[in-house]
């Protein structure tokens, strides 16, 4: 046998396990400094947020959108259309205690997503999903 380290054996630094664990206990002191400030008050809820918390869910069962990694989400239809039923079921029991421009909100959002919805189901595959509105 020779001397010589083998080939293909890694060899480890310990000063890298030191630095390793200064590392490690650094970004636990940042973390734990970063949940000591005070994140501040939550803005007023509005109609717009209640329909994007619907709207969401049932735009990404649709499908079309990505993973972090890169993957495409399959639809779900069902809890697609729940979500959409969820959101008219919104808009009818609202009617008439609106504002035009959140009548108008809901209605636009209910279309795109049913339209959306419709191009999935009528064989057209996951079509990508819609443009946000500004």
């Amino acid at each position: 046998m020779s001397d010589e380290p083998s080939k293909g054996k890694i060899h480890v630094d310990s000063d890298w396990k030191a630095e390793a664990e200064e590392e490690k206990q650094r970004l636990a002191e940042e973390e734990a400094a970063a949940g000591d400030k005070p994140k501040g008050p939550l803005p007023d809820p509005t109609l717009a947020d209640l329909v994007n918390v619907v709207a969401m869910p049932a735009a990404m069962a649709i499908g079309g959108y990505r993973t972090p990694d890169g993957q495409t989400m399959p639809p779900d239809l069902a809890l697609a259309k729940y979500h959409i039923d969820m959101l008219g079921l919104l808009e009818e029991k609202t009617k008439g205690n609106l504002s035009a421009e959140e009548s108008q909100m809901i209605g636009t959002v209910l279309h795109q997503l049913r339209m959306h919805f419709t191009e999935v189901v009528g064989g057209g595959g996951v079509a990508p999903p819609p443009e946000p509105q500004g």
